[in-house]
């Protein structure tokens, strides 16, 4: 699957390193209501184009997840600043 790192130079193999690490670093820098979303940018940092085939589960449990979720933040980032605003769409 990653065959296409042997023919890279060093030159090449440093870039694609940045390129990754930047990425990485703006999905982990998500922040506020950006929590809440899947992040197909970081998919796309792969050389393989797929199209993600994305399982949604029913409104019950999928909240039930979202409060898990939530749940987890405030055991492991229970110093973490509060977002109070309101999501928007735009």
């Amino acid at each position: 699957m990653d065959d296409d790192l042997d023919a890279m130079s060093r030159d090449d193999l440093v870039a694609e390193v940045r390129r990754l690490r930047r990425g990485i670093r703006e999905h982990r820098d998500s922040s506020g209501h950006d929590l809440c979303w899947h992040h197909p940018q970081l998919w796309g940092l792969l050389p393989e184009r797929i199209d993600p085939s994305v399982a949604v589960p029913p409104w019950p449990k999928f909240l039930r997840g979202c409060l898990a979720y939530r749940e987890a933040l405030d055991r492991e980032l229970s110093g973490a600043p509060v977002h109070d605003r309101e999501f928007r769409k735009d």
